[in-house]
Protein backbone atom coordinates (compact mmCIF):
# COMPACT_ATOMS: atom_id res chain seq x y z
CA UNK A 1 0.00 0.00 0.00
CA UNK A 2 3.14 2.83 0.87
CA UNK A 3 4.47 1.86 -2.24
CA UNK A 4 1.20 2.26 -4.09
CA UNK A 5 0.71 5.71 -2.66
CA UNK A 6 4.64 6.67 -4.00
CA UNK A 7 4.19 5.25 -6.93
CA UNK A 8 0.58 7.58 -7.64
CA UNK A 9 2.54 10.67 -5.79
CA UNK A 10 5.21 10.47 -8.39
CA UNK A 11 2.45 10.06 -11.14
CA UNK A 12 0.98 13.76 -9.88
CA UNK A 13 4.01 14.92 -9.52
CA UNK A 14 5.48 14.14 -12.83
CA UNK A 15 3.33 16.08 -14.67
CA UNK A 16 4.80 19.29 -12.76
CA UNK A 17 8.25 21.03 -13.82
CA UNK A 18 10.84 19.23 -11.42
CA UNK A 19 12.83 22.12 -11.26
CA UNK A 20 15.89 20.30 -9.37
CA UNK A 21 16.47 18.45 -11.94
CA UNK A 22 17.04 21.40 -14.72
CA UNK A 23 20.13 22.95 -15.66
CA UNK A 24 20.12 26.95 -15.74
CA UNK A 25 19.73 26.84 -19.31
CA UNK A 26 16.74 25.05 -18.70
CA UNK A 27 15.55 27.61 -15.72
CA UNK A 28 15.93 30.25 -17.93
CA UNK A 29 13.96 29.01 -20.89
CA UNK A 30 11.31 28.25 -18.01
CA UNK A 31 11.22 31.25 -16.19
CA UNK A 32 10.66 33.12 -19.70
CA UNK A 33 7.83 30.92 -20.41
CA UNK A 34 6.19 32.32 -16.92
CA UNK A 35 6.69 35.71 -17.84
CA UNK A 36 10.02 36.45 -15.40
CA UNK A 37 13.22 37.95 -16.20
CA UNK A 38 16.37 35.68 -17.21
CA UNK A 39 17.92 37.12 -13.99
CA UNK A 40 14.82 35.25 -11.67
CA UNK A 41 16.44 31.62 -13.29
CA UNK A 42 19.95 32.21 -11.53
CA UNK A 43 18.39 33.34 -8.30
CA UNK A 44 16.33 29.80 -8.40
CA UNK A 45 19.25 27.65 -9.78
CA UNK A 46 21.48 28.84 -6.30
CA UNK A 47 18.52 27.97 -3.90
CA UNK A 48 18.11 24.68 -5.58
CA UNK A 49 21.66 23.80 -5.71
CA UNK A 50 22.27 24.57 -1.93
CA UNK A 51 19.43 23.13 -0.93
CA UNK A 52 15.68 25.28 -0.35
CA UNK A 53 13.11 22.49 0.69
CA UNK A 54 10.67 25.03 -0.36
CA UNK A 55 9.94 28.17 -2.49
CA UNK A 56 8.80 29.42 0.97
CA UNK A 57 13.03 29.73 1.74
CA UNK A 58 13.64 31.46 -1.35
CA UNK A 59 13.48 35.33 0.13
CA UNK A 60 14.54 37.11 -2.31
CA UNK A 61 12.03 35.96 -5.13
CA UNK A 62 8.67 38.17 -4.79
CA UNK A 63 5.48 36.69 -2.81
CA UNK A 64 4.07 36.45 -6.28
CA UNK A 65 6.60 34.03 -7.67
CA UNK A 66 6.85 31.94 -5.04
CA UNK A 67 3.29 31.39 -5.34
CA UNK A 68 3.52 30.90 -9.31
CA UNK A 69 6.17 28.06 -8.52
CA UNK A 70 4.10 26.39 -5.56
CA UNK A 71 0.95 25.89 -8.16
CA UNK A 72 3.15 24.36 -10.91
CA UNK A 73 6.24 23.10 -10.37
CA UNK A 74 8.11 20.96 -7.67
CA UNK A 75 11.07 20.55 -5.20
CA UNK A 76 11.71 17.12 -5.90
CA UNK A 77 13.30 15.97 -2.76
CA UNK A 78 14.59 12.26 -1.12
CA UNK A 79 13.95 11.75 2.19
CA UNK A 80 16.40 10.06 4.49
CA UNK A 81 15.48 6.47 5.57
CA UNK A 82 18.58 4.80 7.58
CA UNK A 83 21.96 6.13 8.65
CA UNK A 84 24.84 3.92 9.64
CA UNK A 85 28.04 5.63 11.33
CA UNK A 86 31.02 3.81 11.19
CA UNK A 87 33.58 4.32 13.96
CA UNK A 88 36.13 5.95 11.48
CA UNK A 89 33.32 8.34 10.71
CA UNK A 90 32.16 7.02 7.70
CA UNK A 91 28.50 7.43 7.31
CA UNK A 92 26.48 5.72 5.26
CA UNK A 93 22.45 7.04 4.42
CA UNK A 94 19.67 5.08 2.62
CA UNK A 95 17.29 7.68 1.08
CA UNK A 96 14.08 6.68 -0.52
CA UNK A 97 13.32 8.34 -3.65
CA UNK A 98 9.25 9.94 -4.19
CA UNK A 99 8.16 6.81 -5.98
CA UNK A 100 9.25 4.43 -3.21
CA UNK A 101 12.87 3.07 -4.14
CA UNK A 102 15.71 3.20 -2.25
CA UNK A 103 19.29 4.30 -3.15
CA UNK A 104 22.32 4.24 -0.85
CA UNK A 105 24.83 7.62 -0.35
CA UNK A 106 27.81 7.59 1.96
CA UNK A 107 29.95 10.20 3.55
CA UNK A 108 33.74 9.72 4.14
CA UNK A 109 36.49 11.69 5.88
CA UNK A 110 39.68 11.78 4.41
CA UNK A 111 43.20 13.27 5.28
CA UNK A 112 42.32 15.67 2.43
CA UNK A 113 38.81 16.53 2.86
CA UNK A 114 35.60 14.89 2.68
CA UNK A 115 33.83 12.82 -0.31
CA UNK A 116 30.79 11.71 -0.91
CA UNK A 117 29.77 8.69 -3.06
CA UNK A 118 26.52 8.67 -4.54
CA UNK A 119 24.25 6.24 -6.57
CA UNK A 120 23.47 7.01 -10.13
CA UNK A 121 20.50 4.42 -10.68
CA UNK A 122 18.21 2.54 -8.05
CA UNK A 123 19.00 -0.93 -8.60
CA UNK A 124 21.77 -2.03 -11.18
CA UNK A 125 21.42 -4.16 -14.11
CA UNK A 126 25.03 -5.06 -14.71
CA UNK A 127 24.95 -8.06 -12.75
CA UNK A 128 28.69 -8.03 -11.18
CA UNK A 129 28.90 -11.26 -9.10
CA UNK A 130 30.98 -9.38 -6.57
CA UNK A 131 28.55 -6.57 -6.10
CA UNK A 132 25.23 -6.38 -3.91
CA UNK A 133 23.91 -3.85 -6.01
CA UNK A 134 22.58 -5.70 -8.84
CA UNK A 135 21.12 -8.75 -6.58
CA UNK A 136 17.40 -7.47 -7.61
CA UNK A 137 18.01 -5.62 -10.99
CA UNK A 138 17.74 -2.24 -12.13
CA UNK A 139 14.61 -0.40 -10.97
CA UNK A 140 14.93 3.03 -12.62
CA UNK A 141 17.41 5.34 -13.74
CA UNK A 142 17.75 8.66 -11.31
CA UNK A 143 17.61 12.15 -11.93
CA UNK A 144 19.77 15.16 -11.99
CA UNK A 145 17.73 16.50 -8.61
CA UNK A 146 17.78 13.51 -7.23
CA UNK A 147 21.40 13.33 -7.16
CA UNK A 148 22.18 16.65 -5.98
CA UNK A 149 19.95 15.33 -3.07
CA UNK A 150 22.08 12.99 -2.45
CA UNK A 151 24.98 15.18 -2.06
CA UNK A 152 23.22 17.88 0.20
CA UNK A 153 20.85 14.97 2.54
CA UNK A 154 24.58 13.61 3.22
CA UNK A 155 26.45 16.64 3.71
CA UNK A 156 23.91 18.25 5.77
CA UNK A 157 23.14 15.30 8.66
CA UNK A 158 27.17 14.52 9.02
CA UNK A 159 27.44 18.39 9.55
CA UNK A 160 30.47 19.31 6.66
CA UNK A 161 31.00 19.80 3.07
CA UNK A 162 32.39 17.71 0.71
CA UNK A 163 35.20 18.42 -1.56
CA UNK A 164 35.23 15.78 -3.88
CA UNK A 165 32.30 13.79 -5.45
CA UNK A 166 32.83 10.01 -6.85
CA UNK A 167 29.70 8.88 -8.81
CA UNK A 168 30.33 4.89 -7.80
CA UNK A 169 27.40 3.80 -5.91
CA UNK A 170 24.77 1.82 -7.20
CA UNK A 171 23.92 1.87 -10.19
CA UNK A 172 25.98 2.38 -13.67
CA UNK A 173 26.44 5.98 -14.18
CA UNK A 174 27.36 6.04 -17.97
CA UNK A 175 23.93 3.97 -18.63
CA UNK A 176 22.14 7.04 -17.25
CA UNK A 177 24.69 9.39 -19.34
CA UNK A 178 22.41 12.65 -20.24
CA UNK A 179 21.06 12.66 -16.42
CA UNK A 180 24.78 11.63 -14.58
CA UNK A 181 25.80 15.34 -17.47
CA UNK A 182 23.36 17.32 -15.95
CA UNK A 183 24.24 16.90 -12.10
CA UNK A 184 28.32 17.17 -13.31
CA UNK A 185 27.63 20.40 -15.03
CA UNK A 186 25.11 21.68 -12.39
CA UNK A 187 27.42 20.57 -9.41
CA UNK A 188 30.58 22.58 -11.55
CA UNK A 189 28.17 25.73 -12.59
CA UNK A 190 29.85 28.94 -10.73
CA UNK A 191 25.89 29.98 -9.69
CA UNK A 192 25.24 26.64 -7.53
CA UNK A 193 28.05 25.09 -5.82
CA UNK A 194 31.12 25.51 -8.18
CA UNK A 195 32.92 22.76 -7.87
CA UNK A 196 35.85 21.51 -10.03
CA UNK A 197 35.34 18.85 -12.67
CA UNK A 198 38.52 17.47 -11.31
CA UNK A 199 37.34 17.29 -8.15
CA UNK A 200 34.46 14.72 -9.60
CA UNK A 201 34.84 10.80 -10.64
CA UNK A 202 32.57 9.03 -12.28
CA UNK A 203 33.34 4.63 -12.15
CA UNK A 204 31.90 2.69 -14.90
CA UNK A 205 32.45 -1.20 -15.01
CA UNK A 206 33.43 -0.85 -18.59
CA UNK A 207 30.37 0.35 -21.54
CA UNK A 208 32.69 1.55 -24.05
CA UNK A 209 30.40 3.56 -25.96
CA UNK A 210 29.73 5.33 -22.65
CA UNK A 211 33.53 6.08 -21.81
CA UNK A 212 33.99 7.29 -25.87
CA UNK A 213 31.19 9.76 -25.10
CA UNK A 214 32.71 10.66 -21.64
CA UNK A 215 35.73 11.56 -23.35
CA UNK A 216 34.36 13.84 -25.36
CA UNK A 217 31.76 15.55 -23.55
CA UNK A 218 33.10 15.01 -19.79
CA UNK A 219 36.43 15.60 -20.52
CA UNK A 220 38.09 17.15 -17.02
CA UNK A 221 36.15 14.36 -14.95
CA UNK A 222 38.46 11.97 -13.75
CA UNK A 223 37.30 8.40 -15.11
CA UNK A 224 37.56 4.86 -12.99
CA UNK A 225 37.32 1.39 -14.28
CA UNK A 226 35.61 -1.91 -12.88
CA UNK A 227 38.41 -3.58 -14.32
CA UNK A 228 38.71 -6.86 -11.71
CA UNK A 229 40.55 -9.09 -13.92
CA UNK A 230 43.51 -9.55 -16.01
CA UNK A 231 42.06 -11.45 -19.29
CA UNK A 232 38.15 -12.21 -20.77
CA UNK A 233 38.24 -15.59 -18.77
CA UNK A 234 38.43 -14.49 -15.39
CA UNK A 235 36.17 -11.07 -16.15
CA UNK A 236 33.95 -12.99 -18.20
CA UNK A 237 33.39 -15.21 -14.95
CA UNK A 238 32.46 -12.38 -12.78
CA UNK A 239 31.38 -9.49 -14.79
CA UNK A 240 28.70 -10.10 -17.78
CA UNK A 241 29.48 -6.54 -19.55
CA UNK A 242 32.99 -8.83 -20.79
CA UNK A 243 31.46 -10.91 -23.03
CA UNK A 244 29.55 -7.48 -24.58
CA UNK A 245 33.13 -5.32 -24.65
CA UNK A 246 35.88 -7.64 -23.97
CA UNK A 247 38.97 -6.10 -22.22
CA UNK A 248 41.33 -5.61 -25.37
CA UNK A 249 38.78 -2.98 -26.41
CA UNK A 250 38.12 -1.94 -23.46
CA UNK A 251 41.85 -1.00 -22.52
CA UNK A 252 42.52 0.54 -26.04
CA UNK A 253 39.77 2.60 -25.76
CA UNK A 254 40.86 3.69 -22.08
CA UNK A 255 43.93 4.34 -23.67
CA UNK A 256 42.49 6.48 -25.88
CA UNK A 257 40.93 8.61 -23.27
CA UNK A 258 44.16 9.27 -21.07
CA UNK A 259 45.74 10.34 -24.22
CA UNK A 260 43.25 12.20 -25.76
CA UNK A 261 42.73 14.20 -21.98
CA UNK A 262 45.52 14.29 -20.51
CA UNK A 263 43.86 12.71 -17.41
CA UNK A 264 45.31 9.13 -15.94
CA UNK A 265 42.40 6.25 -15.76
CA UNK A 266 42.06 4.79 -12.12
CA UNK A 267 41.49 0.49 -12.32
CA UNK A 268 39.73 -0.20 -9.48
CA UNK A 269 40.83 -4.44 -8.68
CA UNK A 270 38.78 -6.33 -6.05
CA UNK A 271 41.47 -9.01 -5.18
CA UNK A 272 38.80 -11.85 -4.68
CA UNK A 273 40.79 -14.98 -3.41
CA UNK A 274 41.63 -17.74 -5.95
CA UNK A 275 40.10 -16.01 -9.16
CA UNK A 276 42.23 -13.18 -9.83
CA UNK A 277 45.14 -12.66 -6.90
CA UNK A 278 47.76 -14.47 -7.90
CA UNK A 279 51.37 -13.30 -9.07
CA UNK A 280 50.35 -14.60 -12.21
CA UNK A 281 47.51 -12.79 -12.25
CA UNK A 282 48.61 -9.78 -11.42
CA UNK A 283 51.80 -10.18 -13.87
CA UNK A 284 49.38 -10.55 -16.49
CA UNK A 285 48.02 -6.99 -15.78
CA UNK A 286 50.60 -5.55 -15.01
CA UNK A 287 51.62 -6.21 -18.86
CA UNK A 288 48.21 -5.16 -20.22
CA UNK A 289 48.35 -1.82 -18.28
CA UNK A 290 51.81 -0.96 -18.69
CA UNK A 291 53.01 2.26 -20.91
CA UNK A 292 49.89 4.06 -19.81
CA UNK A 293 48.66 6.85 -17.77
CA UNK A 294 47.11 5.02 -15.14
CA UNK A 295 46.71 3.99 -11.53
CA UNK A 296 45.51 0.66 -10.33
CA UNK A 297 43.38 1.04 -6.53
CA UNK A 298 43.57 -2.39 -5.17
CA UNK A 299 39.99 -3.60 -3.07
CA UNK A 300 40.41 -5.76 0.15
CA UNK A 301 36.61 -7.10 -1.67
CA UNK A 302 33.62 -7.09 1.22
CA UNK A 303 32.23 -10.81 0.91
CA UNK A 304 29.42 -10.99 -0.71
CA UNK A 305 27.88 -14.29 0.60
CA UNK A 306 24.79 -14.75 -2.32
CA UNK A 307 28.28 -14.78 -4.85
CA UNK A 308 30.23 -17.41 -2.92
CA UNK A 309 32.98 -15.42 -3.20
CA UNK A 310 36.03 -14.06 -0.98
CA UNK A 311 37.98 -11.24 -0.20
CA UNK A 312 41.96 -12.19 -0.25
CA UNK A 313 42.22 -9.97 2.10
CA UNK A 314 44.42 -6.78 3.26
CA UNK A 315 47.58 -8.41 3.99
CA UNK A 316 47.46 -10.09 0.34
CA UNK A 317 46.37 -6.46 -1.53
CA UNK A 318 49.72 -4.94 0.26
CA UNK A 319 51.51 -7.55 -1.37
CA UNK A 320 49.76 -7.05 -4.41
CA UNK A 321 50.57 -3.65 -4.42
CA UNK A 322 54.49 -4.21 -4.04
CA UNK A 323 54.10 -6.22 -6.78
CA UNK A 324 52.82 -4.23 -9.00
CA UNK A 325 54.54 -1.59 -8.35
CA UNK A 326 57.90 -3.40 -9.16
CA UNK A 327 56.12 -3.49 -12.52
CA UNK A 328 55.99 0.17 -12.67
CA UNK A 329 52.04 0.54 -12.50
CA UNK A 330 51.35 3.28 -9.69
CA UNK A 331 48.94 1.43 -7.32
CA UNK A 332 47.21 2.15 -3.55
CA UNK A 333 45.21 -0.33 -1.59
CA UNK A 334 42.12 1.10 -1.21
CA UNK A 335 41.82 2.43 2.67
CA UNK A 336 38.55 0.35 4.61
CA UNK A 337 36.44 2.35 5.73
CA UNK A 338 33.00 1.75 7.22
CA UNK A 339 33.66 -1.84 8.19
CA UNK A 340 31.40 -2.00 11.30
CA UNK A 341 28.62 -1.13 9.11
CA UNK A 342 27.26 -2.50 5.93
CA UNK A 343 29.78 -1.05 3.72
CA UNK A 344 29.93 -2.50 0.12
CA UNK A 345 27.70 -1.39 -2.49
CA UNK A 346 24.03 -2.52 -2.25
CA UNK A 347 24.44 -3.54 1.17
CA UNK A 348 22.25 -1.12 3.48
CA UNK A 349 19.39 -1.18 0.50
CA UNK A 350 19.22 -4.80 0.62
CA UNK A 351 18.90 -4.90 3.97
CA UNK A 352 15.57 -2.60 3.25
CA UNK A 353 14.05 -4.43 0.35
CA UNK A 354 14.38 -7.84 2.35
CA UNK A 355 17.44 -9.54 0.71
CA UNK A 356 20.69 -10.64 2.54
CA UNK A 357 24.18 -9.18 2.28
CA UNK A 358 27.22 -9.64 4.23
Amino acid sequence: MENQYAAARYDIISTMERLKDMDLRGLTEYMANIGEKPFRAKQLFKWLQSGAGSFGDMTDLSKDLREKLGRDAVIWCLKKEKEQVSRDGTRKYLMETEDGFFVETVFMKYRYGNSVCISSQAGCAMGCRFCASGVNGLERDLTPGEMTDQVLLAEGAAGGSAGHIVIMGTGEPLANFDNVKTFIENTHDPAGRGMSMRNITVSTCGIIPGIKRFTEELPQVNLAVSLHAPNDDVRNEIMPISMRYGIDELLCCCRAHAEKTGRRVTFEYALIKGLNDSDRHLSELAGRLRGMLCHVNLIPLNDVIESGLRGSGRERAEEAKIFLESRGIPCTVRRELGADIDAACGQLRLGKTGAAAH
